[in-house]
Parts: structure tokens; C-alpha cells; sequence
């Protein structure tokens, strides 16, 4: 039913997504190595439906996203459906901002969203 009327999973209590690293404000080289953390729940990979489980999106330079709606997949939203918990960017020099938004079984952010706090990265 969740699938059929695009309904969004639940997300269980005080569960959390974060950037372990880089560090806000951090200044990097590319390519730059962004790490995940989670906690209070687990990763799958997508299509995997298991309650408390969920795979991560990143955010990069703050795109217009409809949280009600499947993550869509491009350049600035990535996708990590193997349940990856790390990626290397290749990112031009200058000012970018990455958030990390945890999605469900079908690519769907959960009900609160859970998205780590935007950070800031300078890249020379």
C-alpha cells in the first residue's frame, strides 16, 4: 500500500544521519572523500525492504528536491543503493555544500525526513 499511494516509510525514534567527514568549513583537494554515519538504524541496499532499514542520497550544492516524491538521480543528487556508507567526489574548485538524506526501499525520504545537517567545503 505504501508503494501503491507513494507513501513515505517511518522513521524510527531519535534515529540520525550524518557527515563523518569532511568537516564543515573544511578545506579539501579533489577528489574529496565523504563519509556517512548513521545511527539508530541500518543500511540496505535499495529494494530492500526491511523496517529500519534505508540506504543514503547525498545532496550536492543544495538541490531543489521534493521530499514527498522518490530522491530523483543527477549530478547533484547521488544515489547509493548498494548501501554504500562512503563515496569520492570529483568537485571543481570553489565553495559547495553536501547533506545526506536517508531514503527507503523505493528511493523515498522517510516521515520526519532524516537528512544530516548541510555542511560547507571549499575546494582548491
Amino acid at each position: 500500500m505504501a508503494e501503491k499511494f507513494n507513501l513515505p516509510s517511518a522513521a524510527p525514534a531519535g534515529a540520525k544521519v550524518y557527515i563523518i567527514s569532511p568537516a564543515n568549513d573544511a578545506t579539501v583537494t579533489s577528489p574529496v572523500t565523504v563519509v556517512f554515519g548513521l545511527s539508530g538504524m541500518g543500511i540496505a541496499p535499495a529494494g530492500t525492504q526491511i523496517e529500519a532499514t534505508g540506504h543514503h542520497h547525498l545532496l550536492i550544492d543544495d538541490p531543489t528536491v521534493d521530499f514527498a516524491l522518490p530522491l530523483p538521480t543527477s549530478e547533484q543528487v547521488v544515489h547509493f543503493g548498494k548501501g554504500q556508507t562512503e563515496t569520492t567526489l570529483k568537485l571543481k574548485p570553489g565553495k559547495h555544500t553536501l547533506q545526506l538524506v536517508l531514503g527507503d526501499w523505493k528511493h523515498q525520504a522517510f516521515n520526519p525526513t532524516l537528512a544530516s545537517d548541510k555542511i560547507t567545503i571549499t575546494v582548491k
